[in-house]
C-alpha cells in the first residue's frame, strides 16, 4: 500500500502536488521537498556567502513559506518558476539587509564558484582569479549580479530568468551584456571570460 502511495506522488507534477499541499496532504509536501530541497539548498549556499548553517535556515524559511503561500500558486505557471521567485527574493532581501547593517565585508558581497572562465591555468591562478571576479561582482547592483550568477552558474534559462527576476528576456540579455563587458574589462588580465552566448 506504501508503495502505491509513494508512487501516486512521485507520478504527480508539481502543480498537481502544490494543489494537494494546499489542501493539507504531508505526503504531497514531502514530495515537493524530496525534488527542490538539494538545488534550492544549493541555491541559497551560492548565493549568500558559501554559509552552510544560512543555506540551511533559508531552506527551512523557504519551504515554510511554501506551506504558508501554497494558495497563491498561479496554476496557469510552472512551480518551479514560482518557488525560484521566493528564493529569490529572500536573497535580494538578505542583501539589502546586509547593506542597511554594512556586514560586507572588503567588498564582498557575493561569493560565487569560478562561474566562467577558460585559459586560467593552474589552482592558484585560479584561486586568484576567483577572488578578483568575487569582488568585481560585489560591485556590480544585485540585479545585474543574480542574473549573471543565474545564468552562468545555476545555468538558468533567460527566460526562466526574466520570469524569476519579472522582467522581459531583453532586459535580462541587456544586464548580462552589461555585465559581461564590465567583467571583462577588470578581468582582461585573466584573459579568462569566455564569449558567452546568451540565448535561450
Amino acid at each position: 500500500m506504501d508503495f502505491i502511495s509513494k508512487n501516486f506522488y512521485k507520478n504527480k507534477s508539481d502543480e498537481d502536488l502544490i494543489e494537494l499541499i494546499n489542501k493539507g496532504n504531508e505526503k504531497a509536501f514531502n514530495e515537493i521537498y524530496r525534488r527542490y530541497s538539494k538545488r534550492l539548498y544549493y541555491f541559497f549556499f551560492k548565493k549568500l556567502y558559501q554559509d552552510h548553517n544560512k543555506a540551511e535556515d533559508f531552506l527551512q524559511d523557504l519551504f515554510l513559506k511554501l506551506i504558508e503561500k501554497a494558495n497563491y500558486f498561479d496554476k496557469t505557471k510552472l512551480f518551479s518558476t514560482w518557488f525560484y521567485t521566493i528564493a529569490y527574493n529572500m536573497c535580494k532581501n538578505e542583501y539589502r539587509l546586509n547593506e542597511k547593517q554594512n556586514l560586507v565585508k572588503n567588498g564582498i558581497l557575493v561569493k560565487p564558484d569560478v562561474v566562467v572562465y577558460s585559459n586560467v591555468e593552474n589552482k592558484y591562478d585560479t584561486a586568484i582569479f576567483n577572488r578578483y571576479l568575487q569582488n568585481e561582482l560585489a560591485k556590480i547592483d544585485e540585479n545585474h549580479r543574480l542574473a549573471f550568477l543565474m545564468r552562468y552558474q545555476d545555468n538558468l534559462s533567460i527566460k526562466m530568468i526574466s520570469e524569476i527576476m519579472g522582467c522581459s528576456e531583453g532586459t535580462v540579455k541587456s544586464r548580462l551584456f552589461y555585465t559581461i563587458k564590465k567583467l571583462s574589462k577588470q578581468l582582461n588580465k585573466f584573459n579568462a571570460l569566455k564569449n558567452c552566448n546568451d540565448g535561450k
